[in-house]
């Protein structure tokens, strides 16, 4: 038995290739996003450095960030190295300064999931339970074991 849909007020339709059922969107809203940095970073046993491999760190990673609700970090790892990240955030006062010395930790050194895995893709939510609206992210990557490999990384910042 075809499924049919009533195309006008007074035509019923097959659903086909031809003719496939409608759909609207109802009460649908896109979330404004935004891409924030495309990076490819040589990964190492230097810790304290970050994607944009500053090691300065006092340097964020990502700046005017205090828009966005959420930070989504997406990425490539080419080799299998046991690897650590750490992401920190500030806020800034309006001459884009920070209010105070240091970073908040807002994901302590943890392993980057997928370690043990070459050729892996990864997803990540800065930050990992609620909003975020930081001004300033440094994001900071190094390996604990074998050998340098190459992290692509996307960052996507998330409005609204």
């Amino acid at each position: 038995m075809p499924v049919r849909f009533l195309r006008n007020a007074s035509e019923l339709a097959d659903v086909s290739m031809e003719s496939p059922l409608p759909v609207q969107v109802a009460n649908a809203k896109p979330v404004p996003a935004d891409t924030l940095l495309i990076a490819i970073t040589s990964v190492a046993t230097t810790t304290n450095r970050d994607l944009m491999e500053n090691t300065n760190t006092e340097t964020p990673t990502l700046d005017n960030c205090g828009q966005y609700r959420k930070l989504v970090w997406f990425y490539f790892r080419a080799g299998n190295a046991a690897t650590t990240c750490r992401i920190l955030a500030r806020t800034t006062d309006l001459s884009a300064q920070p209010l105070g010395t240091g970073w908040q930790e807002i994901v302590p050194a943890t392993p980057l999931p997928g370690n043990g895995v070459a050729n892996s893709w990864g997803r990540i939510e800065i930050p990992t339970t609620g909003d975020g609206y930081y001004d300033q992210y440094r994001i900071e990557v190094y390996r604990t074991d074998g050998g340098n490999y190459t992290l692509t990384s996307k960052l996507i910042g998330v409005r609204g």
